[in-house]
């Protein structure tokens, strides 16, 4: 794959500027770069979604490539088949068997033209092998099996799918569906760690090319043999050789070895200004010295070595307007599922209280009902029975995994017109979150996840809740951001109910209990906590 002189923009704002770049075949890469880099673009670009202002992406010829992105969109087309089926379609087998079928009727029934149909069986039989059509349904079961997918998950229609289990369904299609390059976008956001170490494994055996972009650094690195640096300053893109922590590594020297040389030619070049200032008034040989050393200054200035700043992080805190009751957060017996027909709660008879300035995890497989959960809380959904009960004290602020709460339509500004602030104030706020000067009058639909997440996290800091919901915060940041949010939530006085896969992240918060759905199981947090709920459902399904 090649990158010939790719440029990108968004209005008046370039991504990235004549990007000349050669891609080896068979190489996993992890790709890089701050939120906004054009990381999310690039793979845009790559699948058609988007299109360059100048340049060209080359493939081999016959090349497939796809993708798992970060959000996963609906198939329209097909919210009403049952998974099974639509991963089948992954390959195009069924099609090709009837069209072969087809033709070994029309070869029985004709006696002429038979070259022509032998052609065409030939074809078919091709494109049969080269799906690997005997193996296929073995291939695809493995690949079921390693990413754990249930059975009764395969039997459910795509529209009966949480958004953790549409991930996972649209992981096993790609896979399985076995293009020369794979684009993976945040792909371990809803893997439980069974499931990563498969998937680490199948990629690392993957006859093709995988590039990656992920904020988990241990899938990283030991996944990927190079690195794509999408350095945003600079607007250009460069390959290096090693995981991302070897990257870092090299990023760090070179850095530092670039500051030094820096320091030595700002010591000349104050040097060379004290004789040019001393001297530049004098006559004969001083002032011959003089315009020597204004030469040698000019040629220093001319290759001057720029030192870049360090990339900006994220400030703010999380104040609560008001203290809230002893008790937040009650909920009573209670009952949901989506399916008003079945007799299959996703929240079951659940009970349980919050205590004021509580930290509570919310753990379960994929469809247990943790983000449902929190939106029933939100007041997104309704239950079928039972009752929440919040303090008459609480005030709610919900962060949403998929940060469906923001209008994509409008812009950043826009997005925030609902909250008491003069627009100096608003604008002071989101220069912590990194969004100054036009950066305001962006549409949020054109925002990289990542971004997105900023803008989210910035209404939260304003809401002044005492009551707070999070759904996968960290999926869309950056391992130092990651940290950074860690440490606010940690210092948060308020309430907080977290559900998060991440934890390392789950580690620094200060939790204290934690509710294992859909059990209803509630405990005293620790790590091995965290990680009996699998057991708990492997039982369960037994």
């Amino acid at each position: 794959m090649q990158f010939k002189n790719l440029t990108m923009s968004f209005g008046t704002q370039t991504i990235f500027e004549d990007v000349n770049l050669n891609i080896p075949d068979n190489v996993k890469i992890g790709v890089v770069g701050v939120n906004g880099a054009g990381k999310t673009t690039l793979f845009k670009l790559l699948m058609g979604l988007e299109f360059a202002d100048t340049g060209k992406i080359i493939t081999k010829n016959g090349y497939r490539i796809d993708w798992l992105p970060q959000v996963i969109s609906d198939d329209v087309n097909n919210m009403n088949m049952e998974v099974l089926e639509y991963l089948m379609q992954a390959r195009p087998i069924k099609k090709l068997n009837i069209e072969l079928q087809t033709l070994y009727e029309s070869l029985a029934n004709t006696n002429s033209n038979q070259n022509e149909i032998f052609n065409k069986i030939e074809k078919v039989q091709k494109q049969l092998d080269y799906w690997d059509s005997y193996n296929a349904e073995n291939t695809l079961f493995k690949i079921i099996d390693g990413v754990k997918l249930s059975d009764d998950i395969l039997l459910k229609k795509l529209n009966e799918l949480s958004g953790g289990q549409k991930s996972k369904v649209a992981f096993v299609k790609l896979l399985y569906s076995n293009p020369e390059i794979i684009l993976l976008d945040e792909p371990t956001n809803h893997l439980d760690e069974e499931s990563k170490k498969y998937i680490i494994n199948y990629l690392k055996n993957y006859k093709g090319t995988v590039l990656i972009i992920s904020h988990d650094v241990d899938f990283l690195d030991q996944v990927t043999t190079k690195t794509l640096f999408l350095d945003k300053r600079t607007k250009s893109f460069s390959l290096y050789d090693g995981n991302y922590s070897y990257f870092k590594r090299v990023q760090k020297e070179r850095d530092e070895n670039l500051l030094r040389q820096a320091q030595i030619q700002q010591q000349e070049e104050e040097k060379l200004r004290e004789i040019i200032n001393k001297y530049s008034s004098a006559s004969g040989n001083r002032k011959r010295m003089a315009q020597d050393r204004e030469k040698k200054l000019e040629k220093l200035l001319s290759n001057k070595i720029e030192v870049l700043s360090p990339n900006k992080r994220i400030k703010f805190n999380l104040d609560i307007d008001r203290e809230s009751s002893t008790i937040p957060l009650k909920i009573e017996n209670l009952c949901f599922r989506y399916d008003k027909e079945s007799s299959q709660n996703i929240i079951n008879s659940l009970n349980f209280e919050l205590h004021r300035g509580e930290k509570f995890l919310i753990v379960g497989e994929n469809g247990a009902g943790k983000s449902t959960l929190l939106k029933l809380i939100a007041g997104l959904l309704t239950a079928d029975k039972g009752k929440i009960k919040l303090g008459n004290k609480t005030d709610l602020g919900y962060y949403a995994q998929e940060l469906e709460l923001l209008d994509n339509a409008k812009t950043i500004l826009e997005n925030f017109r609902d909250v008491s602030y003069s627009q100096k104030q608003l604008r002071n706020i989101l220069a912590r979150f990194l969004f100054v000067g036009n950066d305001v009058y962006k549409n949020v639909g054109i925002l990289s996840p990542g971004e997105k997440s900023r803008v989210a996290l910035a209404k939260l800091s304003m809401s002044g809740a005492n009551l707070l919901l999070l759904d996968e915060p960290t999926n869309h940041l950056d391992p130092e951001t990651q940290y950074l949010i860690a440490e606010v939530f940690k210092d948060y006085q308020g309430t907080m109910i977290v559900v998060s896969h991440n934890p390392d992240f789950v580690d620094n918060l200060g939790i204290e209990r934690t509710l294992i759905l859909p059990t209803g199981e509630i405990s005293y947090y620790n790590r091995e906590t965290v990680e009996r709920y699998k057991v708990l459902n492997k039982q369960r399904r037994k």
